[in-house]
């Protein structure tokens, strides 16, 4: 039996560069993604994990906290207008950005029970969606330029080593 390909930190700082690299130039966040589905190991979360943990990473450059609180009221109309979710979609999205925020909160969010439950493998994908939503709703409510964020978040995950 073959045995299953672990993701790297290669592999992590890759999925990273993709999915900001579209944001940054305001670019087709779901063509990142399909490049990013290559890195996905089937029955995987990676690199659902890596993206919850960029937008938390990306609410805490925004100063977000109690004293300074960034609300998820239409954060999706707002800040994802290119997808539009029902139903089980808009409940994984849900997830996905309440996920991120409880990671940047401090709480470790045990995922594999929440995605086997959804009977799908696609935790990662809403999880570089929410990435998305919060890093645009960050920048435009902290007056930041996304670019600017972009380029924040990029340098704390570089790309690619060379071997």
């Amino acid at each position: 039996m073959a045995t299953r390909r672990r993701p790297s930190p290669d592999d992590a700082r890759a999925a990273v560069a993709l999915l900001l690299g579209a944001v940054e130039t305001d670019g087709d966040i779901h063509g990142a993604l399909d490049q990013v589905r290559l890195l996905h190991p089937k029955d995987n979360t990676f690199p659902g994990e890596v993206f919850m943990r960029l937008a938390a990473e990306a609410l805490g450059l925004g100063g977000v906290s109690a004293e300074r609180p960034l609300s998820s009221e239409g954060l999706v109309e707002r800040y994802l207008p290119e997808c539009g979710f029902r139903g089980k979609d808009a409940s994984k999205l849900r997830y996905a950005l309440l996920a991120a925020a409880a990671t940047h909160g401090g709480v470790e969010v045990e995922l594999f029970d929440e995605v086997a439950y959804w009977g799908t493998d696609d935790f990662w994908s809403y999880a570089g969606l929410g990435a998305v939503a919060w890093a645009r709703a960050v920048a435009d409510e902290r007056g930041l330029p996304l670019a600017e964020l972009c380029q924040q978040l990029q340098a704390q995950h570089p790309g690619p080593l060379s071997e």
